[in-house]
């Protein structure tokens, strides 16, 4: 059976997408960027946000799992230009920076 959670999470699923930091910029500088942490479904994330689970979003902020992007994370991402995926839980814009993979 399917859960209004599940439709929730389709919907996030199908609204993300990648976007490079010019396209973020704006966003950062009215302070709706939230960043998640590598290692974090990036849906989970914005999922918690969506419904409002106050629990989990506060104690993934205390444990740095996701935190407001701050000044030295735009002039980061300002000098290496890194792509991101990034999904709208309004009015926060949630970004996780795209891990390049190694090859060998």
């Amino acid at each position: 059976m399917t859960t209004p959670s599940d439709l929730l999470r389709a919907k996030l699923n199908l609204e993300t997408a990648q976007l490079a930091w010019p396209e973020l910029e704006r966003h950062f500088a009215r302070g709706d960027v939230i960043k998640v942490a590598i290692g974090v479904d990036l849906i989970d994330a914005a999922l918690h946000m969506a419904e409002n689970d106050a629990a989990t979003v506060q104690a993934w902020l205390a444990d740095g799992r996701i935190a407001r992007a701050e000044l030295s994370d735009a002039e980061d991402w300002h000098a290496r230009q890194p792509m991101f995926w990034a999904v709208v839980v309004a009015p926060w814009v949630l970004v996780q920076e795209v891990v390049k993979e190694l090859t060998a």
